[in-house]
């Protein structure tokens, strides 16, 4: 959503030879403050590579909403709470972990290794200082091939139809995001499926939070796992068929 970040090749990492646990930056928590939670169907490659890097100060909820491979199995094998949720749909996903979690923090994030969980550190700082009350990624693409041109160009007609009707802040739809666990559950977000993102940005902007957006970075996905929204054309028009539904209600 929004214009389309820009190319940035000095983002772009070397993948490391075999995962390995993450040593914090100073002054990070040295224990579970907040909760992170993965949607998740058919991840376990990723997860194998990702759950070792995830900062000590988040606790990992793994949502397996339909997996067929080994998605819950790896996640307990690394220390994960799993939690099964078996209507389908990103929003039910994302609202069974919500529910789940226990801290009063939560982050969300894919489970693909898109995203570099020690990108959340800044986020978490900013909402519990009292600085933000919603802290959010803006993705940063580290070739022009990770984000393919019909999910960018679907993304970009949302935010900019948020930014111009109800003066959305943000400039994506917030694929990395953290707040208050309860301040969420009091927003009432009701979409089940993809429209979920929308219309808690929505609510977001309509309730006046204080909204803090940073650049993440964005990696291809792990080797071995599919996306369900910008995999396919087929997958992009069903993703932004239910942005619109939520945009209409």
């Amino acid at each position: 959503m929004g214009p389309a970040a820009p190319w940035c090749p000095s983002l772009a990492r070397v993948p490391d030879p075999a995962p390995h646990p993450r040593e914090d930056p100073p002054g990070s928590p040295r224990g579970p403050v907040c909760d992170l939670v993965l949607p998740c169907r058919d991840e376990g490659p990723a997860l194998r590579a990702l759950l070792p890097r995830v900062p000590a100060a988040f606790a990992v909820v793994v949502v397996d909403n339909g997996s067929r491979d080994d998605t819950a199995a790896v996640a307990r094998e690394l220390g994960a709470q799993v939690v099964t949720e078996s209507v389908p749909g990103y929003g039910s996903a994302v609202h069974a972990g919500l529910v789940a979690a226990t801290h009063d923090f939560v982050a969300f994030m894919d489970g693909d290794g898109s995203f570099d969980p020690e990108e959340l550190l800044p986020m978490l700082a900013e909402v519990s200082e009292g600085r933000a009350d919603f802290a959010v990624g803006r993705r940063r693409p580290v070739s022009r091939r990770v984000w393919p041109w019909h999910a960018r160009a679907g993304n970009a007609l949302i935010v900019a139809w948020l930014r111009r009707r109800i003066q959305m802040d943000a400039h994506d739809i917030a694929p990395m995001r953290l707040a208050r666990r309860q301040a969420l559950l009091d927003l009432g977000v009701e979409d089940r499926r993809f429209g979920y993102p929308v219309e808690l940005l929505q609510k977001v902007t309509l309730a006046g939070w204080r909204v803090s957006e940073r650049d993440v970075t964005y990696h291809p996905r792990a080797e071995g796992t599919r996306s369900k929204v910008s995999g396919s054309v087929k997958g992009t028009v069903r993703t932004a068929r239910d942005f619109w539904r939520v945009l209409h209600r």
